[in-house]
């Protein structure tokens, strides 16, 4: 439609073909008007896939077409520079995660996006995937009671395409496992972390443990391995009146890369044999997992774009993550528990 907001997509690799273009597309009031990407054969696919979007070669061949927002899923390395340029252009711009390599960089780009009153945002899906949802819903109603550990997992073994865990897994997976963590319990106080690069070859992290001590006293365990011959619980939370356990992935993912949109039917819903367990005194029940929604992010950044509002995410919320990975990082090389301020 002529008053759709006009987007332009930095990067088609796995960010960009599976969440982003798809995404965008499936939202009302948004259009996928340019897609930046120098790989021939996903230059092939974009213009297969999304022939109203114009296929460029650079950011600054993007910001001349005056898009009315930009969406940046390249390599991590080029999320800060990337999004500084959009906000010096006037334009908003979306990050992926993560928003940047450090809690020091993400600042710098907060900084010069409000003294030039640009918005940004992050896109940390995972915050609408349906296990979660679940176990904030569940927090929310007190059905579990006091919680006392948080646990997180997110293991496979397998060939990674390098888009995935090039910055390290920690970064690209488990910035997702941070956030989710620090949104249900908050502020963290120490952290403890064992980061390893065990293929062949490797040179960044492909198996990480983090411990994180949250403020209000709440044990948050993460895992995430590239690695692993068998994967524990997605989710395990305990609490003094029961304990909630989720296996296997949501399924949003999967679904996008297989072709299937929002607004199709069964979008986000999860079978009744992948439900998670709730046990207690009363015993173990099923509990159906609430509807995942990846588009609830487009949606939102739409609305906040026309009418004004909150961005989908705010970008300061997404900062403690990465103060979480820096003290990781540190963690391993002292093997020291380290307090965060």
């Amino acid at each position: 439609m002529a008053d759709d907001l006009r987007v332009g997509l930095m990067g088609y690799g796995v960010a960009g073909r599976i969440f982003h273009a798809p995404l965008i597309e499936s939202v009302a009031g948004l259009s996928l008007a340019a897609v930046v990407t120098r790989h021939d054969e996903r230059r092939a696919t974009v213009r297969e896939r999304h022939p109203g979007a114009r296929v460029l070669d650079s950011l600054d061949d993007l910001l001349a077409s005056a898009p009315d927002v930009v969406v940046v899923a390249t390599p991590n390395d080029t999320h800060v520079p990337f999004a500084t340029a959009c906000v010096e252009a006037g334009v908003p711009v979306v990050v992926d995660k993560p928003f940047a390599p450090s809690a020091a960089e993400a600042r710098q780009v907060l900084k010069a996006a409000e003294a030039a009153g640009v918005p940004v945002t992050v896109f940390q899906n995972r915050r609408w995937d349906g296990d979660y949802r679940t176990v904030r819903k569940l927090l929310g109603a007190g059905t579990l009671g006091a919680v006392h550990r948080f646990e997180s997992r997110w293991e496979f073994a397998a060939d990674v395409d390098p888009d995935r865990v090039g910055g390290g897994l920690l970064s690209e997976l488990g910035v997702h496992m941070i956030d989710q963590a620090v949104q249900a319990f908050g502020s963290v106080r120490e952290v403890y972390a064992e980061l390893a690069a065990r293929r062949p070859g490797a040179v960044v992290d492909d198996d990480a443990f983090v411990s994180m001590t949250h403020v209000n006293g709440v044990v948050s365990q993460l895992w995430a391995s590239a690695v692993a011959h068998g994967s524990g619980p997605r989710f395990r939370v305990l609490g003094d009146r029961a304990c909630f356990t989720v296996e296997g992935m949501d399924g949003q993912e999967d679904a996008l890369a297989a072709g299937v949109l929002p607004g199709s039917p069964g979008w986000g819903v999860e079978p009744e044999e992948t439900w998670g367990r709730l046990s207690g005194p009363g015993g173990v029940t099923a509990v159906p997992t609430e509807p995942g929604s990846y588009e609830v992010f487009y949606q939102r950044l739409r609305t906040a774009l026309r009418e004004g509002g909150p961005l989908p995410v705010d970008p300061h919320s997404t900062v403690p993550a990465l103060e979480v990975i820096d003290a990781a990082v540190r963690s391993t090389r002292s093997r020291e528990v380290i307090a965060l301020s």
